[in-house]
């Protein structure tokens, strides 16, 4: 045996060892001077049924990975590339797609006319391929996972936070916030106003409409109350049934009073709907207000309980009135 036809064997031992398949094309040409039995053999077809020229491979190609073969291949022949390296997927014989990767050269890139020898290996990647695409999808799986996860976390926190009737802070969450506004009030020296708002007479509501009319009621007077409020600054709570309490962080007590007055209006002159037949109720609110200064040292729970007598005073004065309370 000769050096060379040893050495072919040697290429060819190698060559099947390491799973490749040497092929080699003759670009100015087209025609194909080495088949790549091995891998159309993979995709099942016989000796007979190879194609014998890079169009007809070309027919082969996935027709969304045509077009990066064709790219990869002009950079290397343009020489931006010093290899031909592409991945891609082959129709079989039975319609299946399976993926495979092209490593090349061009053997004649001094010559005269370069181009002519484009020799390479080609090598199955179906399975390295879906198990990518296995482990992709359990990515995409756990990002929608993590999200729906994060929209319920987001839930839970509004449902503990909020009161389900009216969407306002619950008293829960009015206590936290409170507390801190009057922590920074005595800190940075700025008033900080407490309204207690209360339907007037709201049983009766209850008695002559229903406990469904009377929730309307109370969504309508929750509405008007956050109505009048700043975004982000103003707090708004359901206290309880039908109380409200306002939290207004460097709101002095001729503000708040005046916003008092404003709401106490809005709310007697609203219609609110209390059936489907489009029945319509009104009610009036009593509203007490307190408001802290600096130096007072109250606790926001000790601001709300003035507020609260203010309120009592309103309730005793006649209802549908507002009252500051006297002893701040």
């Amino acid at each position: 045996m000769s050096d060379a036809d040893l050495n072919k064997e040697r290429l060819e031992l190698a060559l099947e060892a390491a799973g490749l398949d040497l092929w080699e094309n003759n670009l100015l040409t087209g025609e194909v001077t080495r088949k790549a039995s091995k891998t159309f053999e993979e995709l099942g077809f016989t000796e007979e049924e190879i194609v014998a020229d890079v169009q007809g491979i070309y027919g082969l190609f996935h027709p969304d990975d045509l077009p990066r073969v064709q790219k990869a291949v002009e950079d290397h022949l343009s020489g931006r590339t010093a290899q031909y390296r592409c991945e891609f997927r082959l129709r079989s014989k039975q319609g299946e797609w399976i993926w495979f990767a092209n490593y090349g050269r061009i053997m004649d890139g001094r010559s005269a006319s370069p181009g002519k020898r484009l020799i390479g290996v080609t090598f199955n990647i179906d399975d390295r391929k879906r198990q990518e695409d296995e482990i992709a999808q359990i990515n995409r799986q756990l990002v929608e996972q993590n999200a729906l996860l994060q929209q319920l976390n987001t839930t839970l926190r509004l449902l503990a936070a909020n009161d389900s009737l009216t969407g306002l802070s619950n008293r829960r969450t009015l206590m936290e916030l409170g507390e801190s506004e009057c922590r920074r009030a005595e800190r940075f020296g700025h008033p900080l106003s407490v309204m207690v708002v209360d339907i007037d007479l709201f049983k009766n509501v209850n008695d002559v409409w229903g406990h469904l009319a009377g929730d309307r009621v109370i969504c309508a007077v929750a509405d008007a109350c956050a109505a009048r409020t700043r975004a982000g600054i103003d707090t708004v709570a359901r206290f309880g049934g039908e109380e409200f309490v306002l939290v207004l962080p460097e709101t002095d007590s001729a503000s708040a009073l005046h916003l008092a007055e404003s709401l106490r209006h809005v709310v007697a002159s609203q219609a609110v709907v209390v059936n489907d037949e489009g029945a319509t109720t009104s009610v009036t609110v009593s509203i007490g207000v307190a408001t802290l200064v600096w130096g007072m040292g109250l606790t926001f729970e000790q601001l709300v309980n003035k507020a609260d007598k203010a309120l009592y005073r309103a309730k005793e004065t006649g209802r549908n009135n507002v009252q500051c309370c006297a002893d701040m």
